[in-house]
């Protein structure tokens, strides 16, 4: 075991929070976000996690961008409410989200049973009781009655082009439910596609949010979709067929 010196150690950045999401984690959240650190850093030779291991990086790209993406939801009064994380591999954005939700109940849903059992082995470690986790494909759990049309709130990140990924998200939505799909650059092109798409999947296009990250000064976008009507049983299409011939 490495000595405590030699743990690599997040920064705190605690004026950094402040200033780009007028909130920031209690200390508590901060030493979860340490151990989740951690762990993913002694499983990822095994795994092949994550490719962003340096602390610094690691905080911007993985916790920071996590939770850029809820920002709007963090200062809200406790609400019980149901997310999900559709891909959500070492467990991102997922298990930064259910550490400063712990009122939220997430759902790690990822393909890969390799990446669910270290995500439920952090977990456990971690003591979050707030997540669920799932192996399984998107559209299969679409059309499982346990999963459509029963969250509040979808996150996916890094998964696909932006019209599959809302092929994925919004058939489990709950109406009147919000989808977060996390983007790099974000093109019109981009967002005339997403339209035509959202609109046969009973959403609209809410908001689009683009920031810069706090260290690299990176551009990101955040695509913001509300579900206004149930979605059709035809969606989500069978698997494989979203990516190879998008809506």
């Amino acid at each position: 075991m490495k000595d405590e010196e030699d743990r690599p150690t997040l920064p705190d950045l605690a004026d950094l929070w402040q200033e780009t999401m007028n909130w920031q984690p209690e200390a508590g959240q901060h030493a979860q976000f340490q151990s989740f650190y951690e762990l993913i850093l002694e499983s990822n030779r095994q795994l092949n996690l994550t490719r962003i291991t340096e602390p610094s990086e690691f905080w911007e790209k993985h916790l920071w961008d996590s939770l850029r993406g809820i920002s709007r939801l963090l200062p809200s009064p406790p609400s019980l409410f149901r997310a999900i994380d559709i891909g959500t591999g070492a467990g991102i954005p997922g298990v930064p989200v259910a550490i400063v939700r712990p009122d939220w109940e997430v759902t790690l849903l990822d393909s890969t049973r390799k990446k669910i059992s270290f995500v439920q082995s952090a977990v456990d470690t971690l003591k979050l009781e707030n997540i669920k986790t799932a192996v399984d494909r998107v559209e299969q759990i679409g059309h499982d009655r346990h999963h459509r049309e029963q969250y509040d709130l979808g996150l996916i990140r890094a998964v696909a082009t932006a019209s599959v990924c809302a092929e994925y998200t919004l058939p489990l939505l709950k109406v009147g439910g919000l989808a977060i799909l996390y983007r790099g650059q974000w093109t019109d092109e981009e967002a005339q596609g997403l339209a035509v798409a959202v609109e046969q999947l009973g959403g609209t296009i809410e908001a689009t949010d683009a920031f810069v990250t706090p260290l690299t000064h990176s551009t990101r976008h955040c695509i913001y979709l509300r579900k206004i009507a149930t979605t059709s049983t035809m969606f989500p299409r069978t698997i494989g067929i979203p990516t190879q011939d998008p809506l």
